[in-house]
């Protein structure tokens, strides 16, 4: 039985810094930092008060009243990236057989900025022990239950076929397109509209940082906070945004003469059993993640071109994920680039696995390697090829990402390009 192999035909990004995967692109491949200062709440009560906020306006991506008032701030930045991700492709999805089109949607937080929006109406301000419901909108249960981020997706491309939210923490958004990859590749959907959102930028989830010191306090400089693999980092720069892509079968996306952006040729996704935010050192399993969806793409460790790193900017998981990719690539490791686009856009949690795939994809594309930005003095248990501050020129026919999430997860995904000739 011959594989159903799985295509991007269509991307859009909505991230700090632009909104848009040209504006995304031209952001990374310039090494510009999209980090500053807290705008949406009063930051000071925080010890870490720098963000990587995203310039979004509802309005202007064609969001009715009706729907802005509805959705939260990531189910909208899902539908207007969705929407614009389908155009893209120029699939025209009203001649397709809807039941055969599937929504797949991953956020780690859900409805976050809402939530803590309305309860702080219904709380009158924190001042009520017993919230008053009646101050509650009807739509405030849409905000408690993330699948609706896939209904209104679904509703907004006019899937009918399987619809899901995946929810795996910082991994969701390498997970939601695995799974929706796989949907493909069995033969329950020929179309999906896969990726991932998250506007997490709170106060309570900046409490929630700042509780276990993952964020980072350097406030004097922002546009200089996220700094993966340097000596000098302390913690992450929070983020929001989404990706979103259509995918495809490859015969199909050819017969119809559309551009393919890159395969999804190996996806894993394997969990550590070992500590809700603790890593083992070793790296053993995201290795083996890394192992599993190179061996579904049929490529050799030799042939990554290039690693996109989950470089969060802590030291545990910058040394942990090196240690991943050395016991993964082996001495190949020291020969291939691998950088984190975190130092650029922050960490969005669950949008960032989709944000760092659609970097992937576009690096390809462009034949360019993006920067880890920041990268001025590395950690000497860092000791691989991170690109520091400027873009590199590369050939760039295989990608690596991957992801690392609380709760122990580690996923892994290969990007390759169908249109290349052999090397």
């Amino acid at each position: 039985m011959n594989r159903r192999r799985v295509v991007i035909t269509g991307i859009e990004v909505i991230a700090p810094g632009g909104v848009g995967k040209d504006r995304f692109w031209d952001l990374l491949s310039n090494g510009r930092t999209a980090t500053r200062g807290i705008t949406f709440f009063d930051p000071s009560p925080f010890r870490s008060q720098v963000a990587a906020e995203a310039d979004f306006d509802p309005y202007a991506h064609g969001l009715t009243p009706q729907e802005i008032r509805r959705m939260d701030r990531a189910a909208q930045f899902a539908v207007v990236a969705a929407r614009t991700a389908v155009a893209d492709s120029g699939l025209s999805l009203d001649a397709l057989d809807p039941y055969r089109v599937a929504v797949a949607v991953g956020s780690a937080v859900g409805a976050t900025m809402g939530l803590d929006q309305e309860y702080r109406v219904v709380s009158d301000g924190g001042r009520l022990d017993l919230v008053d419901h009646t101050y509650a909108p009807p739509h405030l249960y849409n905000h408690m239950v993330p699948s609706s981020f896939a209904t209104e997706v679904a509703w907004a491309v006019g899937a009918q076929g399987p619809s899901t939210v995946v929810s795996t923490g910082c991994t969701s958004g390498i997970d939601s397109v695995g799974y929706a990859a796989e949907l493909i590749r069995e033969g329950s959907a020929d179309v999906v509209v896969a990726g991932s959102s998250d506007a997490p930028i709170s106060p309570i989830t900046m409490a929630c940082f700042d509780a276990i010191k993952a964020t980072t306090p350097r406030h004097d400089e922002p546009e200089r906070a996220s700094r993966p693999f340097d000596a000098t980092r302390n913690g992450f720069v929070l983020g929001e945004g989404a990706a979103f892509f259509v995918l495809e079968e490859l015969e199909a996306a050819r017969a119809r003469g559309t551009h393919v952006y890159a395969e999804i040729a190996g996806y894993a996704t394997r969990s550590n059993a070992y500590h809700m935010t603790g890593l083992r050192p070793d790296g053993a399993e995201m290795a083996e993640a890394i192992r599993i969806a190179l061996d579904e793409a049929r490529l050799n460790a030799g042939e990554v071109d290039y690693v996109n790193a989950h470089g969060s900017g802590t030291k545990q998981n910058d040394r942990h994920e090196t240690a991943a990719v050395k016991r993964s690539l082996g001495e190949h490791a020291y020969r291939t680039p691998m950088s984190s686009i975190k130092s650029m856009v922050g960490h969005s949690l669950g949008a960032i696995g989709s944000i760092e795939i659609a970097a992937s994809a576009l690096a390809m594309e462009h034949d360019v390697v993006p920067p880890t930005a920041n990268l001025h003095r590395p950690d000497p248990e860092c000791d691989l090829d991170y690109v520091p501050i400027t873009a590199r020129e590369q050939r760039t026919d295989a990608v690596l990402t991957v992801g690392s999430g609380f709760g122990g997860f580690q996923s892994a995904m290969v990007l390759a390009a169908p249109w290349r000739s052999p090397r």
